[in-house]
């Protein structure tokens, strides 16, 4: 094995499961919290010569205006442009020749950064971080090529790809309220349209130490590491209060029923939507759970039924989504050739129906624990796993010892539980129902 294939499998490790080690065994971690706000978490581990360094910014979609959509993911994007202290372009240069990788993503709650990095590396990791949070150039020449990368992303996942925008329109009509009306990537005319020093507010108000949890995973020295940290961070100046989010969604009262066209389909969608609590109500894992029963491989509910016994559709599942604030459980079906919408509507309501009747059975009860305990090992089996796992629990439970003790909500669920949460939310009231239908203008 020659050096580069050495290191690509050390990072692979990193990244991907490296077998039941790190299930089998508490997490241990260490936190706390600097001067300026920023909160450390440390989770030491020597199965492997690697490191994921990451931080999470507690800023995503719902932190936006409702004229100024999409800045949570553009910085997403013009953060990898460049700071004083590193050229535009070089970001991923620093994490390549060092045999690392990186990469981001933003939600509707976060917007999380991370490398992977041969643990010898682990400073070069803190310093691009903290010019990242300190040092970041927000210059016309960066939002202007970042503008552009945003349009062309927007058009490659979204607008020219066959039911791309299908969860756009079902969030936009299953929020009046609340910023969870809009999807992450936002809308391209309000990017066009901000100004050079909006951008700059934007990162001034979010891209702060007491907004962000810098959480570490890996072949470190906690005390090595906490010096590091403090050289590289501690400088950086606390930001004002970030403010909260404070928009609560009217609760629905009636069934709404919306229709919307894709240019790029030629099969109907139907999709329900139900209002679900948030991430870490008793509920919320009830419902998971339910989720499970109706969508969790072929051989679950949605599918069974709905492709392979009655072949109405040649798709259908169910997903929750995991939010911060109450979210959305979304039971769906892509029509079959020949099979109309309606058709496709009545079937997932027999479906819906008789889980609320019915309840479930013994052996889907089994499965479905079995399944929540073998994601849970998955979840934390990687150094990238673990050190974003540590920081999602603090940030969004309050609680980062859950990386241990989660898995126990969730097998406090009883197969009552089940049924009760499905006759609690799956109802008509609490449901929008969106027929995505191809465009007839086409």
């Amino acid at each position: 094995m020659n050096k580069f294939q050495k290191i690509s499998s050390l990072l692979l490790a990193g990244l991907v499961s490296v077998g039941s080690v790190f299930a089998q065994s508490k997490i241990e971690f260490v936190e706390y919290t600097l001067p300026n706000g920023l909160h450390v978490i440390l989770h030491e581990n020597h199965t492997v010569p690697v490191v994921a360094v990451s931080v999470l910014y507690h800023v995503g979609s719902k932190n936006e205006k409702t004229d100024r959509t999409g800045f949570a993911h553009f910085f997403e994007h013009l953060l990898f442009e460049g700071s004083e202290n590193i050229k535009r372009g070089e970001f991923p240069k620093y994490i390549s020749e060092a045999g690392g990788v990186n990469n981001a993503y933003t939600s509707q709650d976060k917007t999380y950064y991370y490398e992977i990095l041969p643990s010898n590396q682990l400073e070069l990791g803190l310093w691009l971080e903290s010019e990242r949070l300190m040092h970041a150039k927000i210059e016309s020449i960066g939002v202007e090529t970042q503008r552009q990368v945003v349009k062309e992303e927007k058009g490659q996942r979204m607008d020219n790809r066959p039911y791309g925008n299908i969860l756009t329109e079902v969030f936009k009509a299953s929020y009046k309220d609340h910023p969870y009306q809009w999807m992450p990537i936002g809308s391209i005319e309000h990017l066009d349209a901000a100004k050079l020093e909006e951008f700059i507010d934007f990162y001034k108000t979010y891209y702060v130490p007491n907004n962000a949890t810098l959480s570490i995973a890996g072949d470190i020295s906690i005390e090595k590491t906490k010096t590091l940290i403090e050289a590289y961070f501690g400088p950086i100046p606390r930001g004002k209060d970030v403010p909260k989010v404070t928009v609560v969604e009217r609760a629905q009262t009636e069934e709404q029923k919306v229709t919307a066209y894709d240019k790029n389909i030629t099969l109907p969608g139907v999709l329900f939507s139900y209002h679900i609590p948030g991430q870490g109500t008793d509920d919320f894992y009830a419902l998971e759970m339910l989720n499970n029963v109706l969508a969790n491989g072929r051989s679950a509910r949605m599918y069974r039924e709905l492709v392979d016994k009655q072949q109405v559709a040649q798709e259908a599942g169910a997903l929750p989504f995991q939010l911060e604030h109450p979210g959305l459980l979304i039971v769906y079906g892509i029509a079959n050739l020949g099979i109309t919408s309606d058709m496709v509507e009545k079937a997932i309501e027999v479906e819906v129906e008789k889980i609320k009747k019915d309840g479930i059975t013994d052996k889907e009860f089994e499965k479905i624990r079995n399944q929540i305990e073998a994601e849970f090992a998955t979840k934390n089996s990687s150094m990238a796993g673990i050190a974003e796992n540590l920081a999602n629990y603090h940030v969004f439970y309050g609680n980062t010892n859950l990386i241990n003790t989660e898995l126990d909500r969730y097998l406090k669920v009883t197969k009552e539980d089940i049924k009760r949460v499905a006759n609690k939310y799956l109802v008509s009231t609490n449901r929008t129902i969106i027929y995505y239908l191809p465009d007839p203008k086409k």
